[in-house]
């Protein structure tokens, strides 16, 4: 398929700067076997079954985005000059995979400070993608980069406003408790410990699993042919319980119901034969159409980027033309788009 399959117009203004407040009561689009209804979050427990079961990704946002100044050893004045990173994935104690702007300014090398006292060396470059090795790791690179990193918003938040402390709270998900990613599970911001307790009494369960996001989902396809695109990858885990609580739901009727595309991704990367395993490691799945689902009978999400894997992936499990025809819907009843914006509960057979 052509990536201008996967595009649409949407208007600047439905673009969300701010969560719902409270999460709950961001509006959910519901489509679920070709119906469509509108909704609220806070509704979801009357629409689920008992039985149900939700699968959420526990990751935690860590400060990922740094401002710095790069030094250049062989340049006569020390070739300073600022630029600006986002860690993307940790590969060793020490050395994280980044990407960098503007990248023409980095080579192997060179040294970036930043505030703090945290101080990298260039290691390698791949593409568009760095290797940095950073003077401190475990307990004192957390602390140092939590003081001198910023929450990484996506960019079209970042663009059309300055990131606050606010931010700091509002992306992050109630789950989150390892940390690793760069940018929040963003489905499930509108849980709360309200929205818990009302799934629990009508019979919802609920298990949790890590996929760490990496900055590569804001990376665009930039191939016509999304059959040629690279996915980026992403380290993950399941327990052995949470396979266990998965399985269970499924072995007596239970819907299983990831809640975003990375806990789907997760799931399926971990699924065989509708049974998922106990598993961690990287995985770089691309959900495109044509995917065979192993394990999830819905999906829950927020409305994604034109011309994103994010996209691609709910066409994978709408149809193209189901997936048009609900974000038309959504542009139409003027649910708010992306990271901070409205839901949508999708129920297949």
């Amino acid at each position: 398929m052509l990536l201008s399959d996967f595009d649409f117009d949407l208007p600047q203004d439905l673009i969300a700067l701010r969560p719902e407040r409270p999460r709950r009561a961001a509006r959910l689009l519901v489509w679920e076997e070709g119906a469509i209804s509108h909704r609220q979050v806070l509704e979801l427990a009357d629409i689920l079954r008992a039985g149900d079961h939700l699968v959420f990704n526990d990751t935690r946002v860590i400060p990922a985005a740094l401002n710095g100044f790069r030094k250049r050893p062989d340049a006569p004045d020390g070739g300073t000059t600022s630029v600006e990173i986002n860690l993307d994935q940790a590969v060793s104690d020490e050395c994280w995979r980044i990407l960098a702007k503007p990248a023409r300014r980095l080579r192997p090398g060179d040294t970036i400070t930043f505030d703090a006292g945290l101080s990298a060396k260039v290691l390698e470059r791949t593409g568009d993608q760095f290797i940095l090795r950073f003077n401190c790791r475990g307990d004192r690179f957390a602390e140092r980069l939590n003081q001198a990193g910023r929450v990484p918003l996506p960019p079209y938040i970042e663009s059309r406003r300055e990131v606050d402390e606010q931010d700091r709270h509002d992306y992050q998900t109630v789950f989150a408790r390892r940390s690793g990613a760069v940018a929040a599970p963003t489905a499930s911001l509108h849980f709360d410990g309200w929205m818990l307790d009302s799934l629990r009494k009508s019979g919802i369960g609920h298990s949790t699993v890590t996929l760490h996001v990496g900055a590569g989902t804001f990376l665009p396809i930039r191939s016509d042919d999304i059959s040629d695109h690279e996915m980026h990858s992403e380290w993950g885990r399941v327990t052995a319980k949470a396979a266990d609580e998965i399985n269970s739901a499924r072995s007596v009727g239970g819907r299983i119901i990831p809640v975003g595309t990375t806990a789907l991704r997760l799931l399926e990367s971990a699924a065989t034969n509708g049974i998922v395993r106990e598993w961690r490691g990287n995985t770089n799945l691309f959900i495109r159409p044509g995917f065979e689902f192993s394990i999830a009978d819905g999906l829950m999400t927020n409305f994604h980027l034109p011309r994103s894997t994010l996209i691609v992936l709910v066409a994978a499990f709408l149809g193209a033309d189901e997936t048009r025809r609900v974000y038309r819907t959504a542009v139409k009843e003027r649910y708010r788009f992306y990271s901070y914006g409205d839901g949508s509960l999708l129920l297949r057979k």
